[in-house]
């Protein structure tokens, strides 16, 4: 596993206490993101989403007339903004760790948390998406292998804590999350002491699965 490219910062210490989700597409940022931001009563941004909230068209759309380098600035400016917001948490797009000032941004205004998963899970759950403008070619797969091998190490580097994002309950993983000693400390600054979201009756408790934490 890749060490950090910054130094380790406790979640304490972290100043607007909040959560940001990065991981390549097809993750489950997005979910993950808006379950927590439940369990933790706060605010949810996805960033694609917004930035085509407030462009008026898709991401697609902009790759398309504008380019892949125009887009990124679109999502830095935007990074920048959302991040700033206290207690929230923000679902980043696969991308966003291209820019080592987002990275340096990111983990100086909140905990970081890079989703990780497989190229076979990635390729699969996003076998029947053509809304993304990165798997557009002849060969998804092999695109999707290329951006990993380039994103993985950003990705770790960028990271306070790494969880593996399987094909299983999201639910779970959102527990496992609740319960690291790093996000629990999060929850009481913020004001929201509660206990973790109860096991469903059929469910059998998995232990946190945590990969990385620096």
């Amino acid at each position: 596993m890749s060490e950090a490219i910054s130094a380790p910062q406790p979640a304490a210490d972290l100043p607007s206490n909040s959560i940001f989700l990065i991981g390549m597409m097809g993750v489950g940022k997005s979910t993950i993101g808006r379950m927590l931001a439940d369990a933790l009563g706060r605010r949810f941004y996805d960033c694609d989403r917004e930035l085509e909230a407030r462009s008026g068209v898709t991401i697609s759309t902009i790759f398309e007339v504008e380019g892949e380098a125009a887009f990124r600035r679109r999502e830095s400016l935007l990074l920048d903004e959302l991040s700033a917001e206290p207690g929230v948490v923000l679902a980043t797009g696969g991308g966003a760790v291209l820019a080592p000032e987002n990275c340096d941004q990111l983990r100086r205004r909140g905990l970081v948390i890079y989703l990780q998963s497989t190229l076979d899970e990635i390729a699969r759950r996003t076998a029947r998406d053509r809304t993304r403008p990165l798997l557009q070619g002849a060969d998804p797969r092999a695109r999707i292998a290329e951006l990993l091998k380039q994103r993985e190490p950003l990705y770790s580097g960028a990271a306070h804590l790494t969880f593996e994002s399987a094909a299983s309950n999201p639910r779970r993983l959102v527990e496992r999350i609740l319960r690291h000693p790093r996000v629990t400390a999060l929850r009481v600054l913020h004001g929201a002491p509660h206990a973790a979201p109860a096991v469903e009756p059929d469910a059998v408790p998995v232990a946190p699965q945590v990969i990385n934490d620096d």
